[in-house]
């Protein structure tokens, strides 16, 4: 036989790695494999964490719908108190047109008034002027010109123009009117016309 025909000699499995190494048995027993768990538990604990990763979506909408309602409630309250205060505003600018037309047609009657006081104090308003005089004095007054001063009153500096002081009364215990020279006006509260008095001091 040559040495082309000679075939190499069968390796025996069980002594290819080494005779020193004992082979490796594996168990074909399912108890001996331990515990590895049921495949489907696993299954339904991971689409646990994925729902509770994503959240609720129903949750999420709701408090999404929350606060957009907040936002239009607060909204509407600053509307509705900005509309308050511009109604207000309208008011007050429609009472001080107002008052400023009656103060610009009034307030040359006031010296009106001051001639048929001087009228009176003489005795000279009677008969058909007397009452032209009571029917001019009450339509001014119907239209808020107001007439204000009598001899007791404290003196005010805001109402009263003292044009000298008489002394001192131990009636009073304030600076007060004694005597009214002219009256005073006013049309709510704003003063046409201060009072001209003559004033005295406590004693």
């Amino acid at each position: 036989m040559t040495a082309g025909d000679q075939q190499p000699d069968p390796v025996d499995p069980t002594t290819a790695a080494g005779s020193s190494e004992e082979p490796v048995e594996v168990s074909a027993d399912p108890a001996d494999l331990g515990d590895l768990g049921d495949p489907a538990d696993e299954v339904e604990g991971a689409d646990d964490t994925v729902e509770s990763s994503a959240g609720d979506p129903a949750g999420d909408e709701l408090a999404v719908t929350r606060m957009e309602l907040a936002e239009r409630t607060a909204d509407l309250q600053r509307l509705q108190a900005e509309f308050v205060n511009y109604k207000r505003r309208v008011e007050r600018d429609r009472e001080m047109l107002a008052q400023n037309a009656t103060y610009k047609v009034l307030a040359p009657v006031v010296e009106v008034l001051d001639t048929i006081d001087r009228a009176r104090e003489h005795g000279e308003v009677d008969g058909g002027f007397k009452s032209v005089a009571d029917q001019l004095e009450r339509v001014v007054a119907q239209q808020g010109l107001l007439r204000f001063a009598e001899p007791g009153d404290a003196f005010d500096p805001n109402l009263h123009e003292a044009l000298s002081h008489l002394g001192g009364d131990p009636e009073v215990e304030v600076t007060s009117v004694k005597t009214v020279v002219k009256a005073g006006y006013r049309i709510g509260d704003r003063v046409v016309r201060a009072a001209q008095v003559l004033v005295v001091d406590p004693a």
